[in-house]
């Protein structure tokens, strides 16, 4: 007589195999019988006239207000579009490294710091000098250019 081909080893490998897949199976239902379901209404989402995200449909009696594309301004105002006033400010420089050749301008007006390079003075100045200047966009935000003291 033959001996079993099946050893030891072997039968507790499909023992925990099949105890696996039983307890995978009863997970499964457990999901499927607590899950409220409700179908496809329970997933709708809708954007309301302010563009928040709410599950209820909009109303379709209200009037909805035209806009025309064009009348959409993306990003900053264009330099033509500004007024001059705008364009200049006047401020004190609060910090200025002649070694490195950059500082920083406190705007009068708002308290706001802006950063100034060498390359954007029109003379020299030091730290505590009163100074006019306009703003343009950098890589890191505004910064101060065609500086020059009061």
């Amino acid at each position: 007589m033959g001996r079993s081909q099946e050893t030891f080893g072997k039968k507790e490998k499909e023992k925990k195999r099949r105890k696996k897949k039983e307890d995978k199976a009863k997970k499964r239902e457990e999901r499927q019988a607590s899950s409220s379901g409700g179908g496809l209404e329970n997933m709708m989402a809708y954007v309301d006239a302010n563009g928040n995200i709410t599950d209820t449909p909009p109303d379709p009696t209200v009037k909805k207000e035209k806009i025309i594309a064009e009348d959409i301004v993306l990003g900053i105002p264009k330099k033509g579009e500004m007024e001059e006033e705008d364009l200049i400010h006047e401020g004190k420089v609060t910090f200025f490294n002649d070694s490195k050749g950059y500082g920083f301008i406190r705007d009068i007006k708002d308290q706001e710091s802006y950063f100034v390079h060498v390359n954007g003075l029109k003379e020299e100045v030091g730290e505590g000098d009163k100074v006019k200047f306009e703003l343009e966009k950098g890589q890191k935000g505004l910064m101060a250019v065609r500086v020059y003291k009061i």
